[in-house]
């Protein structure tokens, strides 16, 4: 029986919409619009960065909004080597890519043995872990400085790795563990009667099924070392050891007025690309994980 057979049913046409699809695209119409007006918010502020590192910081002021009166790399080539932002983009990657490492593998291994085995202690070390997602990091700044010089790490990259660790440790063990639990326990079940032991099964069966877990928390991750700032500020003093973002904080204040504002915004891009390079890359396995995560 179609709807026009119902008696006291309204007539359906052609020419007319129901309530239900008009509200549907009063909905996609609202939302679309808030999406571009927030792209506009976003994108406008970075197109004025990119165009104003090309040019003096005479023409920033004279003409903010307008294209730059020639087109070259001498703020960008400024920055790279007469403000340190070379050295300094070095010492980020050091230090962001071997802590990254570390995070993902210790992470991942400890979210591993908290997810799929049962032993004494096993929610207490979960739950402190989550506690570690609360604990504000500028309380443990002088806590931190002490160890490290009494360890002998205090201003240098290895000091500054261990302590990025640390910090991501929790989030990673938290956004992890659904992963590994929700995994199938036959599979391990397999792996195991094939002969394949603990480390075996974890690096060859378990850590590939969860690569999509594994590839959103490194983009976290990435993203908060990258632009971790407190942390270096107290703790890794020694320009030769500066970071990005001290650097980028140095850069901005050493001069007061007569700050180079063309170099300092071609600082900012070199700054930002590898992060929107990482995004770009990585953005299907984040895609990815979330709608796997929402599937469960």
């Amino acid at each position: 029986m179609t709807r026009t057979d119902v008696p006291g049913a309204p007539p359906t046409g052609p020419g007319r919409v129901s309530s239900t699809e008009g509200g549907d695209r009063a909905v996609a119409a609202t939302s679309h619009t808030v999406l571009i007006l927030w792209s506009i918010v976003v994108i406008l502020p970075l197109l004025w960065t990119l165009l104003s590192s090309f040019k003096t910081s005479s023409e920033i002021f004279a003409s903010p909004f307008a294209l730059p009166a020639e087109w070259n790399f001498d703020n960008y080539y400024s920055a790279w080597t007469s403000a340190g932002i070379g050295g300094m983009f070095l010492n980020t990657v050091i230090v962001v890519g071997f802590a990254l490492v570390l995070v993902m593998l210790l992470g991942g291994m400890c979210a591993y043995v908290l997810a799929r085995f049962v032993f004494p202690g096993r929610r207490a070390i979960y739950y402190l872990m989550l506690a570690g997602l609360t604990f504000p990091v500028f309380l443990a700044i002088v806590p931190l400085f002490f160890i490290l010089r009494n360890i002998g790490l205090l201003n240098t990259l290895p000091g500054l790795i261990l302590t990025y660790v640390a910090f991501a440790l929790p989030f990673t063990v938290f956004f992890l563990y659904s992963f590994f639990k929700g995994l199938p326990e036959e599979i391990a079940e397999a792996a195991a009667i094939d002969g394949a032991g603990e480390w075996r099964t974890f690096f060859q069966v378990m850590l590939p099924m969860a690569k999509p877990g594994m590839a959103s928390v490194a983009i976290f991750n990435f993203l908060g070392l990258w632009n971790q700032f407190l942390l270096p500020v107290a703790l890794n003093t020694d320009q030769d050891n500066y970071v990005l973002s001290q650097g980028m904080a140095g850069f901005a204040s050493s001069a007061g007025y007569a700050v180079d504002f063309g170099s300092l915004f071609a600082a900012v891009v070199i700054t930002v690309v590898p992060v929107l390079i990482v995004y770009v890359v990585f953005q299907r396995q984040l895609q990815g994980s979330v709608s796997q995560g929402t599937s469960k």
